[in-house]
């Protein structure tokens, strides 16, 4: 309930937050109103609470708004009057509080006819319950009524109010009696009549006072004005009031013990009745201001009103129940009673009223429980009212109130008669005239007249001195304590007096404490020393104002110190600390707005000087040394002999004085000014006159020992700096002096970290270092001295340090002072390194370098940064003394240091750094300042950060790619070159001027709007007056910067935005935002919250690299020039960041399935279905992820020592990003993006050996689990490659996981790793013994960490060679980190930890390491032996599906029927004889095969079909006849490739014996299909058959016809076909309808047997524009064996498809080709395409020639173009080259197409065949001719630019295809059997397997793929073989 109350008084206080909807909201919580005839239903819980919701939201919601704004809930609940019925409230729910709550909410709402109605009949409802049972209820509601009273009533609804309540006045009450005269208060006892006025009393109901008591405080506000009530009524109402004032006096003379009645009835009453009597006073008062003023019964009612209260208040002061608080509210209200009669008719009774108030404070005086230091409320009120009457009569009638004084005065005079009498102590002192004397003390603080304090300071004075001092008595103390409090008021001459009775009453009190250190002391005397008289001086350190009167003050304090201290030492047998140690807090409050580094008088700074020597001898300084071991205890008692002693002890300790007077030393450090002398000489003189005065002193330099021990004591302040024995030199009196100046310099920093507190505010104090560093610039000093004091200084730093390191832990204020301490000593520091003095210099830099090592966040403080870069520059030249050797000097150092700090900023936070120096540059002095500061500009213009090699050592922060492409975002650069370079200088003054040209405009904006009076959003109508509010310049802008944002980010979700628009609306927004913070000003708060919230969240919204650019560069900006909006910018970061993987988005879209290259490949090599790529490339928000990282790294290294909310910010972050290492893109471009969010998060986990973070290690440690399970599943899938545009991303991604796997080397054991360490200490835990919260029971935690841990690094290490071979694939040296040299022991405990964290980085480790045997058998082991895990992964497949399994018959195949779908290639491998055709594993081949599409599968159609040899069990086939009946598409292929298995007649004899079966089975395999066709899809086979056949056809017709003619029989046959139908579809290209032929296309072609024909069709795009008709040429062969080149065919085809899943800019053209019949086919035309030869027969030359003939000269755009087009495609070709091996590469079967690009054709010998009768003669893998070579290598020496391009094409092309090795051979291999020429000989699929390298690591391979091209390049076969072509066949070479 107490959240919804202050949720609803927060809405309430923002009324714009949409309260309408809230008040429906609760509304509906509230139930129905019952009906007016119905019994009242029970009210839940619930509904009660909504009310009480709506009543707090009224004020905000009702507020000029009438009946509507009032919820029609709280309108039923006091209208329908259920709330007086006992079965309307909940069983057991308190209703009183609850009314208690609710009614004083309704009485502060507006007043409202409804609401006004409803409390009035309420009100009047209770006031007539008759019911016993809701009696209770009745009171309840009306007491809370009263409370809340005046209730919004309106006239109309008070008067019956009113009325109702008159008649709980009976008539009988109208005349009051008189007040009693003098001599009259007796009289009821003298008759006897006490019985008869108790019996009176207890007569009186209770419940009738009760109801009285309501029925005065409702009607109070109902008299005078509008409240409805007549003359009569009000004096009724005044009469009834009076009568229970007037039977006050006999009520409270009655003592407890005449009462009848006792106990809680007792106290009932008693309470009740003076309820009711407050309840009267309150009506008597107010009936009486509203009466006549002149006339005479007004007057007389006045004075006897007045007399009733003066009595009444007697018997309060007199009562038994006095101490009762509502006794005390009564006596109070009365008196205030007594007040505003007095004041109300402007004086007139004042005459009256002084008579009579004496007696009456003067009786409140003389009660004996006021004169503890707490008198109570009832002292309180008569001071209060005493102090409202004279300081009313102070100008009405002056005489009478200096009377009234003085004649309270004359009490302080009088002795009581008993004083005289036998028996009676002369110390006894009178009560009245000690709560006189406080009370005319308390009449001058209140008053604050210097003419009231002149008439009694004098008799306090007097009185005071009267006494015997000597021995004091409680008057004393009373007199001395009234003095001090006189003293605080600062007149000065009352200042004065005091202050000297009170330093000479102090300094007595210690001499008398010597003269009588024999003697017993009286108690009074011990309290007037140490505490009346301190506290009187402390009390007034702390009061006085004036600066003059504080001086003089702090002064005589001194004074008083040095007297004591003398006094102290004179004596004997009494320690001084027990007389100086009172004094010390005064000393400290009066020192506390001391500057200590202004300007001292000598005088005073003697005093100081004095002060510190006594605090060190008399040992009061609280001890400097950490020392944990025991020291025993100095006693109290100590002699003078024993000073060295005491030093020992103040240093080590422990304290023996009162913790106050430590605290105090503390205080007066702060306060005291440097102990700076202008001579040691001069020093030592003074102290030995001092010791010459006090012969008996033991600071005399006579006492050896002494000096030792001083000596001593020294040392072992400065921590053993300084050994005793370099002190040799170093008298008593020096020893003593540094032992001061060590005591105050520690405690000083000790204290509020050494920051002087001079000033009101923290930042203007100075550093107190400017203390310390006084003593180094005395001059003269010797070498010990010097050598003492720099051991000072170190010993100062030293506490400081240990100062913050105690406050790392601090957040919210505590935390901005910590920083704001280091900031301030940093900056003194850097202006310290620019002293004349050399050893100061040395110092300075010294410990400013200590500084930045122990406290990194203090090189990203602005200040500091600022006097490196700006101040400290013109301070040099800005000096009185011109000295260019010093200044040379200095500028020397400061460059030295300047560039070191911004090094190593920007090596760690380069973001922060670069907005730090912009918004440096940006400040209104800046430019100035640089104008002239040449030597900034050089330092800047020298640093710089870039990829490469920088200023620093080793791996830091700038070295991760992403937090160097966030530095250029936050600098405005722009990064493409891969060896990008940020010049710190030029980024900083562009991005500067930027961001000033934009608060420029927003300046300038605000200063016209002020100027025009705002701006008029809309034009209103002539003479109407416009209902729009006025909107401030911020109310106006906001919104409209708001607006325009949220635009940007509906845009987005749509289209492209423009990231020029977004980036200037962004840096407008944010320099409108940076200047509200700067005004100071806490308007429109929401709405610039607003705007913060969506300049953090648009960027995420959008998630571009663009708009993320921006985002960092806006954020940078926003934390650089406003730090305080660190915590709110990053908070709303993580929110935007966990937003991100709600959304899967970027880094986290883990449900795309369409997430990288293998997606692409699907399901062909990869097992999945096929998915359509996204609209959205998910590679952008990736990047836009990986820069927001660089920015949260950058940010974690700022925030990490200095900010604890900000550190577990950014650990909620990485919980929710690591919490499931299954939410991660699994896309290879995020590969760098997710390592470095790895190493964000064991840079987090590393904090566990901070300070500030102690408390949070097991969260630590269990976020490093996370952090270890998230980044090893990234290994769970194969490792995958990804090519950009950008050329610098690969080695990027390289170097994010290389930065990774350095920081995984190189990190640090956490405690966890040793549990033994962590035992015995508080909060840790041995997590050896426990249950892991996330990887469960494990046996020993830190052993299994470390398994993990070297599992991950040698992963990482690997993925980081594999990455950093795609980045440099033609560095043929080896830089590979993993050199295999694991043992196998190793390999399986790598294998079983990763089967522990997940089966799928076990088994995806072969790929990685595909030759480690010992790995592939533990994989196996675990896979066979924990099968039921792994159903969903088809990767184990081949673990357990082998031929050994298959020949066993294994149990393990009973798992396939629930095993996920493998890729088809996978699956088809099974389809291989080893296999057997095993039952159980052709039933998941076929099930995987019926999860594709049948259109899918299509492209394996000729494996297929060679798979029905091995069909014994018939499954192939119903497969192939059920996917026939799914796709009439693949039926056709299907039968077109069954018919090409066909065995020509002439060769049936030849192959009678060799597959008659399989022969046998295609055609019934054919009749099958044509059989289940239907009606529609055997008339679509017919047509398609028939047309094509037709067409084949022609070539027969042909044969018999000569050369010349056949051309011209092609047309005459072609016009004979018709197309039948639009659905008629080209073979080779299915998604092509033929819409056409065109008849003059037909060409005859040559060739040995029949005659091959080329036809040209329109075609359209089954998908496309029906009216874009485009040409297509195709050949129809008859007489040659087309499955040759299908195979081939087939693997360019997923060569192709791989090239361009990794996104490589490789060509391959995959020409359809499809086998119609025996020795038929079809074979498409390559477009726009010639042959090499026939670009010979046309130009004579080589192809750079021919290139330049048809593009353009050598370094043209359409020349480089075209090389670039040849380079691509020569590439492409050569990785299928390499692994087809085709030959007979002559230029006839190479074509070059219109953009250069080449194809290769005719794959009629590949793999084992060549030409020649298979002489091999082609030796070089792929044909790279010397004509090639001119357009690749330009400069002939394989050094060329191009050519390196091509060799780093064909590396990574031939990388990518290694990948899909299997599903290549598998593909070859199925066509093993089908009689191919290319598997006539050798070993083809072997020597094919060989040509992969699967052995070689991929730098291995690299390096093999760079041979093979240079091997390539020009070689003599390959010309050697285009000269035979030439000679035989007449093809140009």
């Amino acid at each position: 309930m107490e959240a919804l109350n202050e949720l609803c008084d927060l809405v309430a206080a923002h009324p714009d937050l949409l309260l309408a909807d809230k008040l429906a909201w609760l509304s509906s919580r509230c139930a129905a109103a019952p009906a007016a005839a119905a019994a009242p239903q029970r009210a839940s819980r619930a509904h009660l609470h909504s009310l009480l919701a709506l009543a707090r939201l009224l004020p905000a919601g009702g507020a000029g708004a009438g009946d509507a704004a009032l919820p029609a809930p709280l309108l039923s609940f006091l209208a329908s009057h259920a709330f007086l019925s006992p079965a309307f409230w909940p069983q057991s729910f308190a209703a009183a509080p609850f009314l208690s709550r609710l009614l004083p909410l309704l009485a502060a709402a507006p007043a409202s006819p409804a609401l006004s109605s409803a409390l009035s009949a309420a009100v009047l409802a209770a006031l007539d319950v008759a019911d016993p049972a809701s009696a209770p209820l009745a009171r309840a509601f009306l007491s809370a009524a009263a409370a809340a009273a005046p209730l919004p009533l309106l006239p109309a609804d008070a008067a019956p109010v009113a009325a109702r309540l008159l008649l709980d006045f009976p008539a009988s009450e109208e005349t009051p009696a008189r007040a009693k005269g003098k001599g009259e208060d007796t009289l009821v006892e003298e008759n006897g009549g006490v019985r008869d006025v108790v019996r009176r009393f207890e007569e009186e109901d209770v419940e009738e006072l009760e109801r009285k008591e309501v029925a005065f405080r409702l009607i109070v506000h109902m008299l005078g004005g509008e409240g409805g009530l007549e003359t009569g009524q009000v004096g009724k109402v005044r009469n009834a009031a009076a009568r229970q004032v007037r039977s006050l006096t006999d009520f409270l003379k009655i003592r407890k013990r005449d009462w009848r009645e006792q106990g809680a009835q007792l106290r009932a009453r008693i309470h009740t009745k003076l309820m009711c009597c407050q309840a009267a006073v309150v009506v008597l008062v107010r009936s009486v201001s509203t009466m006549e003023t002149d006339s005479k019964s007004s007057k007389d009612m006045l004075q006897q009103t007045l007399a009733w209260f003066i009595e009444a208040t007697k018997s309060c002061i007199l009562s038994s129940w006095r101490k009762l608080k509502i006794c005390e509210e009564l006596f109070c209200t009365l008196l205030n009673g007594i007040s505003q009669i007095t004041v109300s008719r402007g004086g007139q009774l004042l005459p009256v009223l002084l008579i009579p108030l004496k007696p009456l404070v003067v009786s409140t005086c003389s009660q004996a429980d006021m004169t503890g230091s707490n008198p109570g409320a009832l002292f309180e009120a008569v001071v209060k009212l005493s102090c409202e009457i004279i300081e009313f009569g102070w100008t009405k009638d002056r005489a009478l109130v200096d009377t009234f004084v003085m004649r309270l005065a004359a009490y302080v005079r009088e002795r009581n008669d008993y004083e005289e009498e036998d028996g009676k102590g002369k110390d006894a002192v009178p009560v009245i005239r000690l709560n006189v004397i406080r009370l005319l003390a308390e009449l001058c603080v209140c008053l604050k007249k210097w003419e009231v304090v002149d008439m009694i300071l004098p008799l306090f004075i007097e009185h005071l001195e009267e006494g015997d001092a000597s021995s004091p008595s409680s008057l004393r103390l009373r007199l001395l304590d009234a003095i001090s409090r006189v003293a605080c008021l600062g007149f000065e001459n009352s200042y004065r007096e005091s202050i000297v009775l009170m330093t000479r009453s102090y300094l007595d009190k210690v001499k008398a404490l010597g003269a009588s250190e024999n003697n017993t002391l009286p108690s009074e005397a011990t309290t007037e020393r140490t505490e009346t008289l301190p506290a009187g001086f402390l009390l007034v350190a702390a009061n006085l104002r004036s600066t003059k009167l504080r001086s003089d003050y702090r002064h005589r304090l001194l004074s008083l110190c040095s007297d004591v201290g003398l006094v102290a030492e004179s004596k004997s047998g009494r320690s001084g600390a027990d007389l100086m140690g009172p004094l010390l807090p005064a000393v400290a409050e009066i020192c506390s707005d001391f500057d200590p580094v202004s300007t001292v008088e000598p005088s005073l700074l003697k005093l100081f000087r004095n002060l510190w020597f006594y605090i060190v001898l008399f040992g009061l300084a609280p001890p400097i040394q950490k020392n944990d071991a025991p020291t025993k205890p100095v006693s109290a008692s100590l002699n003078m002999e024993s000073s060295s002693a005491i030093a020992l002890q103040a240093v080590a300790g422990p304290y023996m004085w009162n913790s106050q007077w430590s605290v105090a030393v503390q205080r007066i450090a702060q306060g005291t000014p440097p102990l700076v002398v202008s001579s040691v000489k001069w020093l030592e003189d003074e102290l030995e006159l001092n010791a010459l005065h006090n012969p008996g002193s033991r600071r005399g330099s006579g006492n050896e020992n002494s000096a030792v021990g001083q000596r001593t004591a020294l040392s072992a302040a400065l921590g053993g700096r300084v050994e005793v024995a370099a002190m040799s030199t170093i008298s008593g009196v020096k020893a003593t002096y540094l032992l001061a100046v060590a005591f105050l310099e520690i405690q000083r920093f000790s204290c509020n970290g050494g920051i002087l507190s001079a000033t009101s505010t923290l930042n203007k104090s100075n550093s107190a270092f400017s203390c310390v560093f006084e003593y180094l610039l005395t001059p003269n000093l010797t070498p010990a001295v010097t050598q003492c004091l720099t051991a000072v200084v170190h010993r100062a730093f030293e506490t400081v340090l240990s100062w913050l390191e105690d406050r790392i832990s601090d957040i919210g204020e505590g935390a901005d002072v910590r920083e704001s301490v280091l900031s301030i000593h940093a900056c003194f520091l850097i202006k310290s390194m620019s002293q004349r003095d050399e050893h100061v210099r040395d110092v300075s830099v010294k410990l400013l370098t200590q500084l930045k090592e122990k406290f990194p966040q203090v090189l990203w403080n602005s200040s500091c940064l600022d006097l490196l870069l700006i101040s400290v520059h013109n301070e040099l030249t800005s000096g009185p003394v011109s000295d260019p050797a010093w200044v040379a000097t200095v500028r020397s150092l400061y460059q030295k240091i300047a560039r070191e700090w911004l090094t190593s900023a920007l090596s760690y936070a380069p973001c922060t750094t670069q907005g730090l120096i912009q918004d440096n540059f940006c400040k209104p002095s800046g430019v100035q300042r640089t104008q002239h500061t040449a030597d900034v500009v050089s330092l800047l213009s020298e640093i710089r950060i870039c990829s490469g090699k920088n200023d620093w050592n080793g791996i830091r922060t700038a070295n991760v790619p992403a937090v160097m492409d966030s530095a250029a975002a936050a600098s405005g650069a722009k990064k493409e070159a891969p060896d990008f370079s940020l010049e710190v200088l030029s980024t900083a003054v562009v991005s500067a001027t930027v961001k000033c040209n934009h608060a420029g405009e927003i300046a300038g904006m605000r200063r016209l709007f002020s100027t025009m009076g705002g701006i008029n959003m809309g034009m209103a109508s002539p003479g109407v007056q416009s209902a729009q509010p006025h909107q401030t310049f911020d109310e106006v802008f906001v919104s409209k910067f708001v607006s325009l944002l949220q635009n940007f980010v509906v845009a987005a979700e749509k289209q492209p935005i423009d990231n020029s628009q977004f980036r200037e609306t962004c840096s407008q927004a944010t320099a409108l935002l940076l200047d509200h913070m700067m005004s100071d000003s806490r308007a429109n708060l929401e709405g610039f919250s607003q705007l913060i919230r969506l300049l953090c969240w648009c960027p995420a919204y959008i998630s571009t690299p663009d708009a993320m650019e921006t985002g960092i560069y806006i954020w940078t900006w926003l934390v650089s020039a406003a730090p305080s909006l660190g915590p709110l910018v990053l908070a709303e970061l993580v929110d935007a960041w966990l937003w991100t993987i709600d959304t899967k988005r970027g880094l986290f879209a883990s449900d795309m399935n369409y997430c990288g290259p293998d997606a692409k490949l699907r399901p062909h090599l990869i097992p999945g279905e096929p998915e359509a790529p996204p609209e959205k490339d998910p590679v952008e928000a990736i990047i836009a992820h990986r820069l927001w990282l660089g920015f949260f790294i950058d940010r974690f290294e700022v925030v990490r020592h200095d900010s604890i909310e900000q550190l577990l910010l950014l650990g909620r972050m990485l919980q929710g990003t690591m919490k499931s290492p299954t939410h991660f893109s699994r896309h290879p471009a995020a590969t760098g993006t997710f390592f470095t969010a790895m190493l964000l998060g064991l840079k987090f986990c590393s904090c566990q050996s901070q300070s500030n973070l102690q408390k949070c290690n097991m969260g630590l440690q269990l976020l490093e689990d996370r952090v270890y399970r998230a980044a090893l599943g990234w290994f769970s899938y194969a490792p995958e490659w990804y090519e950009s545009q950008n050329k610098a991303y690969a080695q990027r991604e390289a170097q994010s996981v290389s930065v990774f796997v350095h920081f995984l080397q190189n990190e640090r054991s956490s405690p966890v790793d040793s549990p033994s360490k962590s035992q015995g200490r508080e909060g840790e835990h041995n997590m050896a013994d426990q249950t892991h919260p996330v990887w469960g029971c494990v046996d020993n935690y830190a052993t299994a960490r470390e398994k993990r841990k070297q599992l991950l690094l040698t992963l990482s290490q690997n993925e980081a060679d594999r990455l950093e071979v795609w980045a440099q694939p033609i560095n043929t040296k080896d830089t590979t980190t993993f050199r295999g040299k694991i043992s196998s022991d190793k390999w399986i405990d790598h294998v079983r930890t990763a089967f522990a964290v997940d089966p799928r980085i076990a088994l995806s480790m072969p790929l990685r390491f595909p030759t480690n045997a010992t790995m592939q058998s533990e994989i196996t082991q675990l896979v066979q032996t924990r099968l039921l895990e792994l159903r969903t992964i088809p990767e184990a497949l081949p673990f357990f599906i082998t031929p050994k399994a298959v020949d066993e018959n294994s149990v393990l195949l009973q798992q396939l029927p629930h095993w996920a779908p493998c890729s088809v290639t996978q699956a088809l491998e099974f389809l291989t004889p080893p296999y057997k055709g095993h039952p159980r594993v052709m039933a998941y081949v076929l099930r995987v095969l019926e999860t594709y599409p049948p259109e899918t599968v299509t492209f394996f159609m000729p494996q297929l079909v060679q798979s029905l040899r091995y069909d014994e069990g018939k499954l192939v086939e119903g497969y192939l006849l059920g996917a026939t009946r799914r796709s009439n598409i693949f039926a056709h292929i299907l039968i077109w490739h069954l018919q090409g298995e066909y065995v020509d007649e002439s060769e049936k004899d030849a192959e009678a014996q060799k597959g008659s079966a399989f022969q046998s089975l295609l055609p019934a395999v054919k009749d099958k299909i044509i059989e289940s066709f239907t009606p529609e899809a055997r008339d679509m086979f017919e047509r398609e058959f028939d047309f094509f056949d037709k067409v084949t056809s022609i070539s027969g017709v042909l044969f018999p016809l000569p050369k010349e003619e056949r051309r011209a029989g092609i047309r005459r046959e072609l016009e004979k076909i018709t197309i039948p139908g639009d659905d008629l579809y080209l073979p080779t290209a299915t998604n092509k309808f033929v819409r056409g032929i065109q008849l003059d296309s037909g060409i005859p072609l040559q060739s040995a047997a029949k005659v091959p024909i080329m036809i040209t069709f329109n075609v359209v795009d089954r998908d496309g524009d029906p009216n874009d008709v485009k040409p297509q040429a195709c050949i129809f062969k008859v007489g040659d064996d087309c499955r040759q080149d299908v195979l081939a065919l087939q693997v360019i085809a997923l060569l192709r498809d791989v090239f361009q899943a990794v996104g490589l800019n490789l060509y391959l053209f995959p020409y359809g080709v499809l086998p119609t019949g025996p020795g038929r086919g079809i074979i498409e035309v390559v477009p726009n395409t010639r042959s090499r030869n026939q670009m010979g027969e046309t130009t004579d030359g080589g192809l750079l020639e021919i290139f330049q003939q048809d593009f353009g000269t050598v370094g043209s755009p359409s020349f480089e173009a075209a090389r670039e087009m040849f380079m691509i495609s020569s590439a492409g070709y050569a990785v299928a080259s390499l692994l087809l091996q085709p030959k007979d590469r002559h230029n006839g079967n190479l074509l070059f197409d219109s953009q250069g690009r080449l194809v290769h054709i005719d794959f009629g010998f590949i793999l084992e065949i060549s030409p020649g009768g298979n002489m091999g003669f082609e030796s070089a893998h792929f044909k790279l001719s010397h004509e090639m070579t001119q357009l690749l290598d330009p400069s002939g020496t394989m050094k060329s630019d191009t050519w390196n391009q091509f060799l780093r094409l064909c590396v990574k092309g031939y990388l990518a295809a290694r990948r899909h090795m299997n599903g290549i051979l598998t593909t070859v291999n199925l066509m093993a059997d089908s009689g191919l020429p290319c598997f006539s000989r050798g070993d083809p699929i072997n020597n094919l397997r060989k040509r992969f390298h699967p052995e070689m690591n991929e730098r291995e391979a690299a390096n093999f793929m760079v041979r093979t091209c240079v091997d390539a390049y020009n070689k003599w076969t390959t010309a050697g073989y285009d000269l035979i072509q030439y000679l035989q066949q007449g093809i140009e070479k």
